[in-house]
């Protein structure tokens, strides 16, 4: 083990779940003809004069309340000074001194031993835009439609101190915030993103050493291999007795390497100075009273009253991590009082399938009483398993009801005892000297004969019943 540890500290930006931008009405919505959700505000036209977001307040609050934060009844808007082509303003409008929330925390780690990560501050400000490199042109082109766009940065205190304890917190705060509704969360279009702070010091040691930010981490698994290599990276050059410069890094996932990028900036380097043309924004006790009713179950809980009925760790963690679907699951049992045939059938078909298709479970076509018919199928023997993940994509595709679905194209099991039988009677007719060693006491070979009437059947048999009138007959 070495001497130094790792000290970490995490900037996340979490883009809020708004239909509209921060301080004008553009749409705020990625993915469309660039620089089509634009208006002077967004484009930082100089005299246009912006006006705050309400809902991007209420879910600021939101957050902050959830991870217990004193939620500020006065903060102020700053103008924070950098200069870059995506940034059409020259400034970014974001909170200083004091905040909307400040303090609080989040643990990780297991249950009965859990590390407590504290929070420093959550603060609103706009996204800039985004630079478009054509290399065949060799152009680069400004995206303004996520110019404006509303985010709130976490800033957790220098708590972390590994890349394994990075990724846990950052996934867990995720979790969280999705399940809150505060942001949609989709990794792959930056609505949830870091920037890792990393020093090293002697293990134990009260002061910290000199940091690097690795910035724009959009990736759980890249952020702990960011923080892997840099650990090492630091290490390598105070092994040489060589200073660990101050930097703003980049992280290469191809090379799982960082490089630098550029100095790194402190506060006073942007020049911070109250937004003139925004005043103080105000948040009443009757608003946090209004955002509390609106809480819904906390995930803990959630996963608790997953696990008691029956879950498994994995299972009731797969329902949490997609929005929605301990919801989903919830309508479901309504309909079937079978847990965890239907926890299988949400982890196994449904939840991929919502990935692929970029909704959330309730809003598929496949409602929740017919995935608890489809399991009812499944637990009587109508439907065989692979029938039933047979017509899933169909069902998932168009909805409907999954007997309806199963017989139109013949693969609900035959469980009349009488078909049965004479299939159960021609295999044995067929095989007379495996049934004479099932007599002699080679039970094993039953499942032989079940495979049998399964093929004669083409499948619609109902094994179950199968077995036992096979038994019947080889005993006689």
């Amino acid at each position: 083990m070495s001497d130094l540890e790792a000290v970490i500290g995490l900037e996340i930006h979490c883009q809020l779940k708004t239909a509209t931008k921060l301080f004008c009405s553009c749409q705020a919505r990625s993915g469309d003809e660039p620089n089509s959700h634009i208006c002077e505000v967004c484009s930082g036209q100089p005299g246009a004069l912006p006006r705050l977001n309400g809902r991007a307040l209420w879910l600021a609050a939101k957050a902050g309340l959830a991870l217990g934060c004193q939620v500020q009844e006065v903060s102020i808007f700053s103008r924070k000074n950098y200069f870059y082509p995506d940034l059409p303003a020259g400034f970014q409008t974001s909170q200083l001194d004091p905040p909307v929330c400040l303090g609080g925390a989040l643990s990780i780690g297991p249950e009965d031993d859990p590390l407590l990560i504290r929070l420093n501050r959550i603060h609103l400000e706009d996204d800039a835009g985004k630079c478009v490199h054509d290399e065949a042109r060799g152009q680069t082109l400004v995206d303004l439609n996520r110019a404006g766009t509303p985010l709130i940065e976490i800033v957790t205190e220098p708590d972390l101190r590994s890349s394994a304890q990075t990724a846990e917190f950052l996934k867990k705060l995720h979790a969280l915030l999705v399940h809150l509704e505060v942001t949609e969360g989709r990794l792959e279009e930056g609505e949830f993103r870091c920037d890792v702070n990393i020093s090293l010091r002697p293990r134990g040691a009260a002061w910290f050493g000199t940091r690097c930010e690795i910035k724009n981490l959009n990736s759980f698994r890249h952020a702990a291999q960011a923080v892997a290599y840099e650990a090492v990276r630091q290490e390598s050059l105070l092994a040489q007795g060589l200073e660990v410069s101050q930097e703003t890094r980049l992280f290469d996932p191809v090379r799982q390497e960082t490089r630098s990028l550029r100095s790194k900036e402190e506060a006073h380097d942007y020049r911070y100075f109250p937004q003139p043309d925004l005043p103080p924004v105000l948040i009443s006790g009757e608003m946090l009273e209004k955002i509390r009713a609106e809480m819904p179950e906390p995930p803990e809980k959630v996963k608790a009253r997953l696990k008691g009925l029956g879950l498994t760790d994995e299972q009731a963690e797969r329902l949490l991590d997609r929005r929605r679907a301990a919801e989903y699951f919830d309508a479901a049992r309504l309909a079937l009082e079978e847990p965890k045939r239907l926890a299988t059938l949400m982890v196994e078909l449904l939840l991929p399938a919502c990935q692929r298709a970029g909704l959330d479970p309730p809003d598929c076509r496949l409602a929740p009483r017919d995935l608890a018919a489809l399991a009812r199928l499944m637990a009587d023997n109508t439907l065989s398993r692979r029938a039933a993940y047979e017509i899933f994509p169909e069902l998932f595709e168009k909805g409907g009801d999954p007997a309806a679905v199963a017989a139109a194209r013949g693969l609900l099991q035959v469980s009349d005892s009488g078909a049965i039988e004479a299939l159960a009677a021609e295999a044995i007719a067929a095989h007379p000297e495996e049934a004479e060693k099932y007599r002699q006491g080679q039970e094993k070979i039953l499942s032989f004969f079940v495979g049998q009437v399964m093929k004669k059947s083409r499948g619609a048999a109902n094994p179950k019943l199968a077995g036992e009138v096979l038994a019947g007959l080889l005993n006689q």
